[in-house]
């Protein structure tokens, strides 16, 4: 019988001891449906538990969106830390919720003290915010989410030029939508809307039905609607 998992073998950047890590096959990722800022609901084994790498020698955890480079203050801080403090576990194997909720806090941890891309620890935050959605408790999931929409327009105001900036804008109108934040929410869908520069029809489509859910959310909430919202 074929497992969900198979191990790959990768090397720690910090303290270049090898160690196996696992994945989900593909033919084992099955998703139940997939929610409007992209987080996938999976009917058995979650991939999304298995992004992060975490090395039992030093503790170090990584995504493979991690540079490979560290600076001298980097190596000092991190091994001031995390590695001076880690006692050797293994994460190889099959993780639970709670091991997947460790490993990304970890990883986050890690991406801060390495000083990555602001999107690497915007994608990082949104995760902790989903793991949060599976147990159903808002509380952790609003926090993080706030989070990682900080993270985002951060990516926006120094990446935006490199990256899908439709995509990005559609999801900072989500993430303000969810976050009850709705006359922000409608900007940013608003400027994927009529944006001529964006061509991208799948995120123009999603960003005018997040708009007339917003315009719901709003009435049902019996705030005011803004003008461009009244002729709808």
């Amino acid at each position: 019988m074929v497992e969900p998992l198979f191990n790959v073998t990768v090397k720690c950047t910090y303290c270049e001891n090898s160690f196996e890590t696992s994945r989900v096959r593909p033919s084992f990722k099955k998703a139940t449906h997939t929610d409007t800022d992209f987080c996938v609901h999976y009917k058995n084994v979650n991939p999304d538990f298995y992004v992060v790498r975490i090395c039992p020698f030093c503790g170090f955890a990584a995504t493979e969106s991690f540079s490979d480079k560290w600076t001298s203050d980097q190596r000092a801080d991190f091994g001031e830390k995390v590695a001076s403090n880690w006692t050797m576990k293994e994460y190889g194997k099959e993780r639970t919720w709670e091991d997947a909720l460790q490993v990304y806090k970890l990883a986050l941890l890690c991406a801060q003290i390495k000083n990555e891309k602001v999107r690497v620890i915007a994608g990082l935050l949104h995760h902790i915010a989903w793991l949060h959605r599976y147990k159903n408790n808002w509380e952790q999931e609003k926090r993080f989410l706030e989070f990682a929409l900080g993270a985002y327009i951060g990516v926006y105001e120094t990446e935006s030029g490199s990256l899908n900036n439709a995509k990005l804008m559609f999801l900072m109108g989500e993430l303000n939508r969810r976050l009850q934040r709705y006359n922000e929410a409608i900007k940013w869908f608003g400027r994927v809307i009529n944006d001529r520069k964006i061509m991208d029809a799948g995120m123009i489509k999603a960003s005018r039905e997040q708009w007339v859910v917003t315009r719901e959310d709003m009435l049902q909430a019996k705030l005011e609607l803004p003008d461009e919202m009244r002729q709808a």
